[in-house]
């Protein structure tokens, strides 16, 4: 894919970076370098591999999904400037 100098000016004003004329010059050979290697990547049938997070693979622990209020309710409202029945107590800004 070949970039041309407008479209180098544009992803620097995106970037908010300032560039001069043999910047963008040499910027163009350089991201036409990176989007033709990228669409080298296009021509590997990955249609057999599974979609993965991480290289190794590595089993993640469960449990169960339980709601509970973390049982330290109290210590957590004994900061609050004012607490009531285990709430924070706020002025009330809405009328």
């Amino acid at each position: 894919m070949q970039v041309d100098k407008a479209t180098v000016r544009r992803i620097a004003r995106l970037a908010r970076i300032k560039i001069t004329d043999e910047e963008a010059q040499g910027l163009e050979k350089e991201l036409s370098g990176i989007l033709d290697w990228v669409k080298q990547l296009d021509e590997v049938d990955t249609s057999s591999v599974e979609p993965m997070t991480r290289v190794v693979g590595q089993a993640l622990p469960m449990r169960d999904d339980v709601v509970t209020d973390g049982e330290i309710a109290e210590a957590v409202t004994r900061n609050a400037p004012k607490s009531e029945d285990g709430f924070f107590v706020v002025p009330k800004v809405v009328e």
